[in-house]
């Protein structure tokens, strides 16, 4: 094998406090607070989605060896299928965003 998801490396770690089902801590839909916490939530998400593809890449390796079924490998693949396009999608957002700013006129 090449390097696989698990090649990826993050400057941050997953925080211990994201429990929740979306990409961003606790499942929140929207960020507020001080300075850097955009950038923290951007970084948890990130680091959630590439959890979400190691576990889909690892559940695939055990159905291989025959630990684990079918049920479980379509769970974990669907569910790091939708973590990618959500993150797609964000990305998307941000590149526009930038553009829409990058040509206003000062």
């Amino acid at each position: 094998m090449i390097g696989g998801i698990g090649a990826l490396q993050l400057t941050r770690p997953l925080g211990a406090q994201d429990g929740g089902n979306g990409l961003l801590p606790n499942g929140a839909a929207s960020v507020s607070g001080g300075a850097g916490s955009f950038a923290e939530a951007l970084g948890q998400a990130a680091a959630k989605t590439v959890n979400t593809l190691q576990d889909a890449e690892q559940v695939s390796i055990d159905a291989l060896k025959g630990n684990a079924d079918t049920r479980q490998v379509a769970d974990a693949v669907m569910s790091a299928q939708q973590a990618l396009q959500t993150a797609v999608a964000i990305r998307d957002k941000i590149v526009s965003a930038y553009l829409d700013i990058s040509r206003m006129s000062i």
